[in-house]
């Protein structure tokens, strides 16, 4: 009952957007009595949180908080890139499942979700940006929506694949990565240049914030996000069309 509907599935993309977009201009932020966060960023409240009880100066506590979500934006594009080049660009972006073949290479040796996962990374990652609030509601609806997709497709695999994929579940965890590989490589080829064209958007958005988050004006970054996807929805009509592999997202 808890796995995302066929109509999540096919829209996931765009209730990705609608979720972020909410935690940005998060609405309902001024019904918060006593509360002054609709134009304070996460990133200027912890920091000046952690300059007010004494664990950092403000100027460290900025710094700081940039590299961690330098850090998880990061690896949600390393994760998602690697995961693609496997899976195929073609899959992640199509709206429907695929299973064609079981892929057991890359990331998938060690985690049977590293989209869901890389995506999850870059939200906490981007919450910097976010009013509290919004940060909050993003992450934890991010959170569970990829636990829902990642629940509708493993009824899929099971039918597609039977034994095969049950024992491949078994040994791979869903979402936290094994420190090293849980299965032999299967000795699918990864396609590295489509995998960067497909995960444009989230490369870019973590070179966004590694070149102008030294500047700490958040105006700017979210300027540099909102480019960062429209060369990704551009990019994505030259994506190849699915070819023969599993699904993922």
């Amino acid at each position: 009952m808890f796995k995302a509907s066929p109509f999540e599935y096919r829209f996931r993309f765009l209730i990705h957007v609608l979720i972020f977009t909410l935690a940005f201009w998060v609405p309902w932020v001024d019904w918060i009595a006593g509360l002054d966060l609709t134009r304070k960023t996460t990133w200027l409240v912890a920091s000046s949180w952690l300059s007010l009880h004494g664990w950092l100066g403000f100027q460290a506590a900025t710094i700081v908080l940039l590299v961690i979500a330098l850090v998880f934006t990061g690896l949600g594009a390393w994760l998602r890139t690697w995961g693609a080049a496997y899976v195929g660009s073609g899959v992640v972006a199509s709206r429907s499942m695929h299973g064609e073949t079981l892929l057991a290479d890359g990331p998938y040796r060690r985690t049977r979700n590293p989209l869901y996962l890389g995506t999850l990374l870059h939200t906490v990652g981007l919450a910097l940006l976010m009013p509290p609030t919004g940060a909050v509601f993003a992450i934890v609806l991010i959170w569970v929506f990829q636990i829902r997709l990642a629940l509708a497709e493993e009824p899929f695999l099971a039918a597609q694949f039977g034994q095969p994929y049950l024992a491949y579940a078994a040994a791979v965890p869903r979402f936290l990565p094994s420190p090293t590989p849980c299965v032999p490589a299967a000795g699918e080829a990864p396609h590295w240049g489509q995998a960067v064209l497909g995960e444009l958007y989230f490369i870019a958005a973590f070179l966004v914030l590694a070149a102008l988050g030294w500047n700490f004006n958040g105006q700017w970054l979210r300027q540099g996000f909102l480019i960062s996807l429209g060369a990704w929805l551009i990019a994505r009509a030259f994506l190849p069309k699915p070819k023969a592999t599993t699904a993922a997202a």
